[in-house]
Protein backbone atom coordinates (compact mmCIF):
# COMPACT_ATOMS: atom_id res chain seq x y z
CA UNK A 1 0.00 0.00 0.00
CA UNK A 2 1.39 3.37 -1.04
CA UNK A 3 1.28 6.22 1.45
CA UNK A 4 -0.77 9.23 0.30
CA UNK A 5 1.26 12.36 0.97
CA UNK A 6 -0.75 15.50 1.67
CA UNK A 7 1.32 18.49 2.77
CA UNK A 8 -1.68 20.80 2.44
CA UNK A 9 -3.19 19.04 5.46
CA UNK A 10 -1.71 21.76 7.69
CA UNK A 11 -4.12 24.31 6.24
CA UNK A 12 -7.23 22.16 6.44
CA UNK A 13 -9.75 22.70 9.29
CA UNK A 14 -9.14 20.53 12.34
CA UNK A 15 -12.17 18.57 13.57
CA UNK A 16 -11.70 19.80 17.15
CA UNK A 17 -12.77 23.31 16.14
CA UNK A 18 -9.50 25.06 17.04
CA UNK A 19 -8.75 26.22 13.50
CA UNK A 20 -6.43 24.45 11.09
CA UNK A 21 -4.06 21.61 11.85
CA UNK A 22 -1.23 24.15 11.79
CA UNK A 23 -3.04 26.09 14.50
CA UNK A 24 -3.14 22.89 16.55
CA UNK A 25 0.61 22.47 16.29
CA UNK A 26 1.26 26.13 17.09
CA UNK A 27 -0.93 25.96 20.21
CA UNK A 28 1.05 22.89 21.27
CA UNK A 29 4.29 24.76 20.63
CA UNK A 30 3.10 27.63 22.83
CA UNK A 31 2.30 25.23 25.67
CA UNK A 32 5.71 23.58 25.22
CA UNK A 33 7.41 26.97 25.58
CA UNK A 34 5.36 27.89 28.65
CA UNK A 35 6.08 24.54 30.31
CA UNK A 36 9.79 24.75 29.49
CA UNK A 37 10.23 28.27 30.84
CA UNK A 38 8.37 27.56 34.10
CA UNK A 39 10.27 24.30 34.61
CA UNK A 40 13.58 26.05 33.85
CA UNK A 41 12.92 28.66 36.53
CA UNK A 42 12.42 25.87 39.09
CA UNK A 43 15.53 24.08 37.82
CA UNK A 44 17.69 27.21 38.12
CA UNK A 45 16.48 28.16 41.61
CA UNK A 46 16.63 24.70 43.17
CA UNK A 47 19.74 23.75 41.19
CA UNK A 48 21.63 26.85 42.34
CA UNK A 49 20.69 26.25 45.98
CA UNK A 50 21.60 22.56 45.93
CA UNK A 51 24.78 23.23 43.97
CA UNK A 52 25.89 25.76 46.59
CA UNK A 53 25.06 23.29 49.37
CA UNK A 54 27.41 20.77 47.78
CA UNK A 55 30.30 23.26 47.92
CA UNK A 56 29.81 24.41 51.52
CA UNK A 57 32.23 23.28 54.26
CA UNK A 58 29.27 21.82 56.18
CA UNK A 59 29.19 18.04 55.82
CA UNK A 60 25.45 17.97 56.58
CA UNK A 61 24.65 20.45 53.78
CA UNK A 62 26.92 18.59 51.38
CA UNK A 63 25.27 15.25 52.16
CA UNK A 64 21.77 16.68 51.77
CA UNK A 65 22.75 18.16 48.41
CA UNK A 66 24.32 14.87 47.34
CA UNK A 67 21.18 12.91 48.30
CA UNK A 68 18.98 15.39 46.40
CA UNK A 69 21.05 15.15 43.23
CA UNK A 70 21.28 11.37 43.30
CA UNK A 71 17.54 10.97 43.92
CA UNK A 72 16.32 13.19 41.10
CA UNK A 73 19.13 12.45 38.64
CA UNK A 74 19.01 8.66 38.83
CA UNK A 75 15.24 8.21 38.64
CA UNK A 76 13.79 8.32 35.08
CA UNK A 77 11.75 11.42 34.33
CA UNK A 78 8.74 9.34 33.27
CA UNK A 79 8.70 7.59 36.65
CA UNK A 80 8.92 10.91 38.46
CA UNK A 81 5.99 12.35 36.53
CA UNK A 82 3.92 9.26 37.32
CA UNK A 83 4.76 9.59 41.01
CA UNK A 84 3.77 13.26 41.10
CA UNK A 85 0.60 12.78 39.06
CA UNK A 86 -0.75 9.35 40.07
CA UNK A 87 0.90 8.34 43.35
CA UNK A 88 1.10 11.59 45.34
CA UNK A 89 -2.71 12.19 45.46
CA UNK A 90 -3.12 8.68 46.92
CA UNK A 91 -0.60 8.96 49.76
CA UNK A 92 -1.41 12.46 51.08
CA UNK A 93 -4.44 13.07 53.33
CA UNK A 94 -7.73 12.42 51.55
CA UNK A 95 -8.76 16.08 51.39
CA UNK A 96 -5.44 17.06 49.84
CA UNK A 97 -5.57 14.16 47.40
CA UNK A 98 -9.06 15.15 46.27
CA UNK A 99 -7.89 18.73 45.77
CA UNK A 100 -4.92 17.55 43.69
CA UNK A 101 -7.15 15.37 41.51
CA UNK A 102 -9.64 18.19 40.90
CA UNK A 103 -7.05 20.94 40.41
CA UNK A 104 -7.45 22.73 37.04
CA UNK A 105 -4.54 22.28 34.63
CA UNK A 106 -3.08 19.53 36.84
CA UNK A 107 -1.00 18.01 33.97
CA UNK A 108 0.63 21.39 33.34
CA UNK A 109 1.59 22.00 36.97
CA UNK A 110 2.73 18.42 37.39
CA UNK A 111 4.93 18.64 34.30
CA UNK A 112 6.43 21.95 35.42
CA UNK A 113 7.29 20.64 38.87
CA UNK A 114 8.42 17.19 37.73
CA UNK A 115 10.62 18.41 34.87
CA UNK A 116 11.89 21.34 36.94
CA UNK A 117 13.05 19.14 39.81
CA UNK A 118 14.51 16.56 37.43
CA UNK A 119 16.57 19.21 35.64
CA UNK A 120 17.51 20.96 38.90
CA UNK A 121 19.74 18.02 39.78
CA UNK A 122 21.68 18.56 36.56
CA UNK A 123 21.88 22.32 37.14
CA UNK A 124 23.13 21.63 40.67
CA UNK A 125 26.02 19.60 39.30
CA UNK A 126 26.87 22.34 36.80
CA UNK A 127 26.77 24.93 39.60
CA UNK A 128 28.99 22.80 41.83
CA UNK A 129 31.50 22.33 39.00
CA UNK A 130 31.48 26.05 38.25
CA UNK A 131 32.12 27.07 41.85
CA UNK A 132 34.84 24.44 42.33
CA UNK A 133 36.59 25.58 39.15
CA UNK A 134 37.22 29.04 40.59
CA UNK A 135 40.61 29.79 42.13
CA UNK A 136 40.67 29.44 45.92
CA UNK A 137 42.11 32.94 46.11
CA UNK A 138 38.74 34.48 45.25
CA UNK A 139 37.06 33.00 48.31
CA UNK A 140 40.03 33.85 50.49
CA UNK A 141 40.03 37.43 49.24
CA UNK A 142 36.29 37.77 49.97
CA UNK A 143 36.87 36.45 53.48
CA UNK A 144 39.73 38.91 53.96
CA UNK A 145 37.40 41.74 52.98
CA UNK A 146 35.03 40.73 55.76
CA UNK A 147 32.31 39.21 53.62
CA UNK A 148 30.12 36.52 55.13
CA UNK A 149 29.72 33.15 53.46
CA UNK A 150 26.36 34.21 51.98
CA UNK A 151 27.85 37.48 50.69
CA UNK A 152 30.85 35.64 49.25
CA UNK A 153 28.60 33.37 47.20
CA UNK A 154 26.23 36.16 46.19
CA UNK A 155 28.73 38.80 45.14
CA UNK A 156 31.85 36.82 44.19
CA UNK A 157 31.50 33.10 43.53
CA UNK A 158 28.07 32.64 41.92
CA UNK A 159 28.33 35.56 39.42
CA UNK A 160 31.64 34.12 38.20
CA UNK A 161 30.47 30.51 38.26
CA UNK A 162 27.32 31.13 36.25
CA UNK A 163 29.27 33.01 33.60
CA UNK A 164 31.60 30.03 33.29
CA UNK A 165 28.86 27.39 33.10
CA UNK A 166 26.63 29.28 30.68
CA UNK A 167 27.45 26.97 27.71
CA UNK A 168 26.45 23.75 29.53
CA UNK A 169 23.40 25.50 30.94
CA UNK A 170 22.34 26.17 27.36
CA UNK A 171 22.41 22.44 26.70
CA UNK A 172 20.40 21.80 29.86
CA UNK A 173 17.74 24.32 28.77
CA UNK A 174 17.48 22.58 25.40
CA UNK A 175 17.05 19.29 27.24
CA UNK A 176 14.27 20.87 29.29
CA UNK A 177 12.43 21.81 26.11
CA UNK A 178 12.75 18.29 24.73
CA UNK A 179 11.76 16.69 28.04
CA UNK A 180 8.34 18.35 27.87
CA UNK A 181 7.37 15.73 25.28
CA UNK A 182 7.35 13.12 28.06
CA UNK A 183 4.46 14.99 29.71
CA UNK A 184 2.09 13.61 27.07
CA UNK A 185 1.93 10.50 29.27
CA UNK A 186 0.09 12.46 32.00
CA UNK A 187 -2.27 14.23 29.61
CA UNK A 188 -0.39 17.43 28.75
CA UNK A 189 -1.24 18.19 25.13
CA UNK A 190 1.90 20.08 24.17
CA UNK A 191 3.58 19.98 20.74
CA UNK A 192 4.08 16.22 20.66
CA UNK A 193 0.55 15.67 21.95
CA UNK A 194 -0.93 17.93 19.28
CA UNK A 195 1.10 16.14 16.58
CA UNK A 196 -0.26 12.83 17.81
CA UNK A 197 -3.82 14.20 17.80
CA UNK A 198 -3.29 15.51 14.27
CA UNK A 199 -2.20 12.12 12.96
CA UNK A 200 -5.14 10.42 14.68
CA UNK A 201 -7.60 12.87 13.12
CA UNK A 202 -6.09 12.98 9.63
CA UNK A 203 -4.13 9.69 9.40
CA UNK A 204 -1.23 11.76 7.97
CA UNK A 205 1.36 10.51 10.43
CA UNK A 206 4.47 11.59 8.53
CA UNK A 207 3.20 15.11 7.90
CA UNK A 208 2.11 15.54 11.53
CA UNK A 209 5.40 14.54 13.09
CA UNK A 210 7.46 16.25 10.39
CA UNK A 211 5.68 19.49 11.29
CA UNK A 212 6.38 18.91 14.99
CA UNK A 213 10.03 18.17 14.24
CA UNK A 214 10.44 21.40 12.27
CA UNK A 215 8.89 23.42 15.10
CA UNK A 216 11.18 21.79 17.67
CA UNK A 217 14.17 22.57 15.47
CA UNK A 218 13.12 26.19 15.05
CA UNK A 219 12.72 26.83 18.76
CA UNK A 220 16.03 25.11 19.51
CA UNK A 221 17.80 27.21 16.86
CA UNK A 222 16.35 30.39 18.39
CA UNK A 223 17.52 29.35 21.86
CA UNK A 224 21.02 28.43 20.64
CA UNK A 225 21.48 31.72 18.78
CA UNK A 226 20.21 33.78 21.72
CA UNK A 227 22.43 31.94 24.19
CA UNK A 228 25.47 32.29 21.92
CA UNK A 229 25.06 36.07 22.01
CA UNK A 230 24.64 35.94 25.79
CA UNK A 231 27.69 33.72 26.23
CA UNK A 232 29.87 36.08 24.21
CA UNK A 233 28.63 39.14 26.09
CA UNK A 234 29.42 37.69 29.53
CA UNK A 235 32.48 35.59 28.62
CA UNK A 236 35.38 35.88 31.08
CA UNK A 237 38.82 36.20 29.46
CA UNK A 238 40.90 33.18 30.33
CA UNK A 239 37.88 31.02 31.19
CA UNK A 240 35.72 30.94 28.04
CA UNK A 241 37.18 31.25 24.58
CA UNK A 242 34.93 33.28 22.32
CA UNK A 243 34.72 32.50 18.66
Amino acid sequence: MNYHWNWSIFFEPAPNGTGTYLDMLLSGLLLTIETSLCAWIIALVFGAVVGVMRTLPSKAASRIGFAYVEFFRNMPLLVQLFIWFFVLPEIVPQAWGLWLKQMPYAPFYTAVIGIGLFMSARVAEQTRAGVNSLPRGQKMAATALGLTTAQTYRYVLLPMAFRIIMPPLTSEFLSTIKNTSVAITIGLIELTGEARAMQEFSFQVFEAFTGATVLYLLINIVVVIAMRFLERSIAIPGYITGK
